[in-house]
Order: structure tokens, then sequence, then C-alpha cells
């Protein structure tokens, strides 16, 4: 596993490389400059981030925050004061565990712990939401082809859904495949 740890002070990161150092199999990696971090992120490719900012301005947050945007990895994020607003805002960006006032060696591993599962839990539910967001433009697509077929051939819903299950059937297509064809093959006849 590769760890990135963010902080400016290396003094701070090595609290974190010491709640680290029992991880066997494990790559750290420091980064103490904000300058070109994105990049930086992108050429470690980090399974998991934590950074430490102490107490950060707004525009030093709003720069993390960016950066968690932009990763798809779970991120362990210390400040040193509460600050309710940060909290939103990390949690929107991103951020899997915003840990306040809790940088000790012996608490990294169980906050590294959270974070992931918090991430993976997190994953899985904008898998589920865009498994089932597909379902429902699929269902909405065969319905709109089962309504072209009962306006234009005067069938019942019931036989209008069957003309589209037997196409599939013998096309060997999904029946939401044969619906997008007639919806688009309707909206060039009709011009819309």
């Amino acid at each position: 596993m590769r760890i990135a740890i963010v902080d400016e002070s290396a003094a701070r990161a090595s609290i974190i490389e010491e709640g680290l150092s029992e991880l066997a199999d494990c790559d750290l990696v420091v980064i103490t400059e904000r300058r070109g971090m994105l990049a930086r992120m992108a050429e470690i490719d980090p399974d998991i981030v934590l950074m430490n900012l102490g107490n950060p301005s707004r525009d030093m947050l709003e720069e993390y925050f960016a950066v968690s945007r932009a990763l798809a990895r779970p991120i362990a994020m210390f400040v040193d004061e509460a600050d309710d607003e940060a909290i939103v805002a990390s949690v929107e960006a991103g951020v899997s565990s915003y840990v306040v006032d809790g940088l000790a060696a012996g608490r990294i591993r169980p906050i590294l712990d959270l974070a992931i599962t918090r991430f993976n839990a997190f994953a899985r539910l904008q898998s589920d939401l865009a498994e089932a967001r597909g379902k429902l433009a699929e269902r909405e697509l065969v319905d709109k082809a089962k309504r072209i077929l009962m306006q234009s051939k005067g069938l019942p819903e019931p036989k209008a859904y069957a003309e589209l299950r037997k196409a599939a059937m013998d096309q060997g297509k999904r029946i939401v495949n044969i619906a997008e064809a007639v919806v688009t093959a309707h909206e060039l006849m009709s011009g819309t």
C-alpha cells in the first residue's frame, strides 16, 4: 500500500510516519511542498492520502479540497481546530476522515482504517446510485418506446411491450437497445 503524507512540516509528518511504522508492505511518501501537489499526487498514485494541515487558512483549505475532489482515494485530513464550514466542505470534497486535534502516533492506524472503510462504503453507495440511475433511464427509454408503438400502431401497453421483447429476442439484443432504436427512428421520422 502506498500512502502519501502531506504536511508542510517534516517534523509533524514524522508523527504520522511513526504511527504507520508497524504496517508491513507500506510505501510512505512525504510531500512537504504545496506547489504542484496535484501533479505530484498523480505521479505517486497513492492508495490513501493523509493530510496534516495544522491550522489552515480558508485559501489553503480550498487548495486541499481541490486536490481531494480530483483524487478518487481515501483521504484523512488532520487539523488543529474545529470549523463547521470546513468540515462540511471537506466531506463534500471527498475527505473520508476529518480529524480535529487528533494527531498522535497511536491514533494514526485506526484513523487510516476508518478513512479506507468510509471511502469504500461511499464508493459502493455511489456505484449503487449510478446503477439505479442507469436502470431508471433504461426503464424510461423502454416506456417511451412503448408509448411510440402504442400511438403509432394503436396497440395496448402489453402488446407494445411484447413487440419490443420479441424484437429483442429475435435480434439477440437487450430490450433497451431495441427501445433506443425505436425512439431514434421515431425522432428521425417525425423531425423532433
